[in-house]
């Protein structure tokens, strides 16, 4: 028999796939107990409500991304690397934390006005702070252009980053860190060469055209 821990992490497992997918207010607490292999009644031993679930699970991701994030705020890194380490720390989270990431993106805007959930205002805050700050820093130290409008950037990497969830599983052909190499290489060099110049290899591939 599993541990309590154990299988609770397993119930909050299922739980936060079934309401990725169908919804927190279309989600019964049986429906819960029939993906987890239980009776409606067996669920309320471990948890008291759907509503703890959902607590449970949209907690237990914050808690886990800020404290990523806390320790690159922390290592005192240059704005551009401090952006490439967020970046890579919010992949890793997507990977831990995929269904619990679509639950926040679905669920978030009507929870958090209510008194349980009042916590998401906060970190949503709290997230754009610090994003918005490392952005601003990297203006003003020259890692970034000078015409950058902050707002706006940090609104294109926050959406581009955090819909992966939609998309990515875990153990796919790329690794969490390897979708935040290919992420930062689009938003900081983007994807056009520059100054026009092509590899001997794209030239080859370009049709000829002729003259009349």
């Amino acid at each position: 028999m599993r541990p309590a821990p154990e299988r609770r992490r397993e119930l909050l497992d299922t739980a936060a796939e079934v309401f990725a997918a169908q919804g927190y207010d279309a989600t019964t607490v049986r429906r819960i107990a029939d993906a987890a292999g239980l009776l409606a009644g067996s669920l309320y031993h471990h948890f008291d409500s759907k509503e703890s679930m959902l607590d449970e699970i949209l907690s237990g991701f914050l808690d886990d991304l800020w404290t990523r994030y806390d320790g690159v705020l922390a290592a005192g890194l240059r704005p551009r690397e401090t952006l490439e380490a967020l970046v890579t720390a919010s992949f890793r989270e997507i990977d831990r934390h995929r269904a619990a990431v679509a639950i926040y993106q679905k669920e978030s805007g009507q929870l958090r006005d209510q008194p349980r959930f009042g916590y998401l205002a906060d970190a949503q805050r709290r997230f754009e702070h610090a994003w918005l700050r490392t952005l601003e820093s990297g203006v003003a130290a020259g890692d970034f252009r000078t015409d950058l409008d902050v707002r706006l950037t940090y609104r294109f990497v926050r959406d581009t980053v955090w819909v992966a969830a939609s998309w990515y599983r875990p153990g796919g052909q790329h690794s969490p860190e390897e979708i935040a190499r290919q992420y930062l290489s689009m938003v900081l060099e983007g994807i056009a060469l520059r100054n026009g110049r092509r590899t001997r290899a794209q030239q080859a591939h370009t049709p000829r055209t002729h003259e009349p």
